[in-house]
């Protein structure tokens, strides 16, 4: 069976869906895979290393031929509506796939008769971890958010003890104690910066802890949900929420939010009326910023100056900012999920098992999900 890897179309992706070093995985399994000419260029991978690790290059003048004889397709972004039409009926996808976002593709997908699987839909379960690239995505993002904050602000992070005097270590907040904020605490913490953070799990408090960071207590009920995810909350809870926060937001030198719900908007979780106290220079870093953004005022991809002289970095394609790492992780979450469907060089879904049957989101020309 032919594995076909695609370049990625949509401006600011910069990851690739496989990397050269995995691709034995593939052909050790009896599959054929073509990559097309270009497509692991940003991640550091060019077409000789694809040659090398025993994939076919093709040129992106083939892709439509390409497209139209794979058995599976594997990508980062959705295939395009028009590349989805290209698929021949039972053709295999594995990619991001939203229903909230992706609609026109997930319904060309399922008009040409492909089994899609979006790995947003891999659920949250220990035999499935191997293959959550929401989870492996996450912490690139989070890394990336300390590494923007401690860039953009115009302090030092750690103490230091100088002849001229003694430089006070910076205070970093994190909202969201999730994948993405764990890291952003680990990297912040490992930069020297003083650091604190909010979770509305208190379960999460060991894992801020083992951080070296401290957890910030606040008199609310808490909002466990499904999967590990926070649930969402109340208007009240969260204007009761926003109030408590700021005095912590007011002394913090930067401010990072990571906080998501799946499938729904960012929560609101900083206002202009709590940033507006924070000291001129510091820095906020809204990694939620392309889903509503956990920051009035936040923009996608831009770094907005408020009145107060406070800097708001919006995060848009953050894991792509770090495209080896994100690829060589993404990867690796793709090969797992496609050798979990496939015996003796064929690949055939077993929607009896609990993976498989929650990630496909088409089959046989329908739309399992009803989205």
């Amino acid at each position: 069976m032919r594995v076909v890897v695609v370049a990625e179309s949509k401006s600011g992706e910069k990851r690739v869906a496989l990397l050269p070093d995995i691709i034995s995985k593939l052909t050790r399994a009896g599959l054929v895979v073509a990559v097309e000419s270009g497509a692991g260029l940003n991640a550091g991978a060019n077409d000789k290393d694809f040659s090398s690790a025993g994939a076919e290059v093709f040129p992106s003048s083939n892709q439509s031929k390409e497209l139209s004889g794979a058995d599976v397709v594997l990508s980062v972004q959705p295939l395009s509506a028009q590349q989805a039409s290209s698929l021949k009926s039972g053709a295999i996808t594995i990619s991001f796939l939203s229903a909230s976002s992706a609609g026109d593709s997930i319904a060309a997908l399922a008009k040409a008769g492909a089994t899609s699987f979006s790995l947003e839909a891999v659920p949250r379960i220990s035999r499935a971890q191997s293959m959550d690239a929401l989870t492996s995505q996450a912490l690139c993002a989070g890394y990336r958010a300390a590494l923007v904050g401690a860039e953009l602000s115009p302090r030092f992070f750690p103490l230091l003890m100088t002849a001229a005097g003694t430089v006070t270590p910076a205070n970093v907040l994190v909202l969201g104690a999730g994948v993405a904020g764990l890291q952003a605490i680990a990297t912040a913490r490992r930069l020297g910066a003083v650091v604190s953070a909010y979770d509305v799990r208190p379960s999460s408090a060991d894992e801020v802890k083992s951080m070296g960071a401290t957890f910030i207590e606040l008199e609310l009920e808490a909002l466990e949900g499904a999967g590990g995810y926070a649930r969402e909350m109340t208007e009240e809870r969260a204007a009761k929420q926003r109030e408590l926060l700021t005095p912590y937001i007011t002394k913090s030198h930067v401010l990072i939010t990571t906080a998501a719900v799946p499938g729904r908007p960012a929560p609101r979780l900083v206002t202009k009326e709590m940033y507006q106290s924070m000291a001129e220079g510091s820095v906020i870093v809204d990694l939620a910023a392309e889903s509503g953004g956990n920051v009035e005022g936040s923009k996608p991809g831009e770094i907005v100056t408020v009145g107060n002289g406070v800097k708001i970095w919006g995060g848009k394609d953050v894991p792509s900012q770090l495209p080896f790492h994100a690829s060589y992780l993404y990867s690796r979450n793709v090969v797992n999920l496609l050798l979990l469907m496939t015996k003796d060089g064929v690949v055939t879904p077993d929607f009896s098992d609990e993976i498989i049957d929650a990630a496909a989101l088409t089959h046989g020309g329908v739309n399992r999900k009803g989205a």
